[in-house]
């Protein structure tokens, strides 16, 4: 069930390329850690794949990292959903938006633009301090992990989950690969620490998902602005206007026109659409919705709703949810106190550039 939105509102685009863009980023920063680690083994994948291929691979990779780093970047900042600005894509945990896990974002952004900067210098800096940024570069892919993990909307989302194991499974395997090729001469303690550090890492990982972003609540507690929070409560009763609950009649069927506004609030990870409509005709009225959903081509997916309508006459208001929508029309169960139930279908028109609406409704007996 989908649409119901103007085409305009809201910023679906930016918020896929940001998805997109953030997943990629990750992938082919965990090819490259990869490819890196089992350069500096000299790994050798036989004679159509050389060492200097690999290299040139590793090379070609990490710039594409960092070019999908920046457009991820720019299309955060440019998404509405979340306020997000260019100081905190680049400054660390200087954000109001989960700022922690943002910030762990912007320092694995950072590290890896200082690696591109000491390579362009890397004649003048010398191979000692160049190589030291390189292999400082390597830390800041667990920090994205950390990063995309505690910031992204589709953490919970089963694809993301397997992705993120798929790329951890890859780094470990390398650095396991790396480790059981040390020579010799090298300390005894080093092969078992840094065993010890990997398996760290990868236990770290997985107890974090678990605890943070697996559970409930996470949104609130990963530190998200209570602004953003409050829409998405779906279920919240809408204020409107009641008559008199001593008086009046049983609800009948009707049929109305209607006219009033719509609106659209971001929130994490979607978006919370609000129609506010008064209708006349065969009865008169008040109809509030409100549903919640995420971004679908040029609507929602929907998620959550509630309907509450008041007419004159009638004994109280009547509350319930929509049970079928597609595009701009929509099927809605509503009751009162009593128990007594009508089934509501809007058809409506809906004008993006000015945010109103007109269209009819038809009301039945359940």
């Amino acid at each position: 069930m989908s649409a119901l939105v103007p085409a305009a509102a809201g910023p679906s685009a930016y918020w896929y390329l940001t998805r997109g863009t953030g997943t990629v980023a990750l992938l082919l920063l965990t090819a490259s850690v990869v490819l890196g680690v089992l350069g500096s083994v000299r790994f050798d994948a036989g004679p159509r794949w050389p060492r200097f291929t690999i290299d040139a691979l590793h090379r070609d990779v990490s710039l594409l990292v960092i070019v999908f780093l920046v457009l991820h970047v720019v299309v955060s900042v440019l998404d509405s959903f979340a306020p997000i600005s260019l100081l905190d894509a680049v400054v660390p945990f200087a954000g109001t938006y989960r700022p922690f896990w943002l910030g762990l974002g912007a320092v694995s952004f950072d590290v890896l633009i200082a690696l591109v900067v000491t390579s362009l210098l890397r004649r003048r800096l010398g191979y000692r301090s160049w190589r030291a940024v390189h292999w400082l570069a390597y830390a800041s892919w667990p920090v994205a992990v950390f990063h995309g993990l505690g910031t992204g909307s589709d953490s919970m989302a089963w694809w993301m989950l397997a992705l993120t194991g798929a790329c951890v499974a890859a780094v470990l395997l390398a650095v396991l690969a790396r480790i059981a090729s040390t020579e010799s001469q090298a300390p005894e303690w080093l092969r078992p620490s840094a065993i010890a550090a990997a398996a760290a890492v990868a236990a770290g990982l997985v107890v974090f998902a678990v605890q943070g972003p697996l559970q409930h609540g996470w949104a609130r507690r990963s530190g998200t602005p209570a602004s953003l929070l409050r829409p998405h409560r779906v279920a919240s009763t809408v204020t409107v206007s009641t008559a008199p609950r001593a008086a009046g009649h049983a609800p009948r069927p009707f049929s109305a026109t209607v006219s009033g506004t719509i609106s659209q609030t971001g929130v994490s990870g979607g978006a919370v659409v609000d129609l506010a409509l008064n209708f006349t005709g065969g009865e008169r009225g008040i109809l509030r919705v409100r549903l919640a959903g995420a971004p679908e081509g040029g609507g929602l997916s929907m998620t959550g709703s509630q309907v509450d309508l008041t007419a004159v006459g009638l004994r109280s208001a009547m509350a319930g949810q929509i049970v079928s929508l597609d595009g701009s029309r929509f099927d809605a169960r509503v009751k009162d106190s009593s128990g007594a139930q009508l089934v509501l279908r809007a058809n409506l028109n809906i004008d993006s550039q000015g945010g109103t609406v007109t269209g009819s409704l038809v009301a039945r007996r359940a």
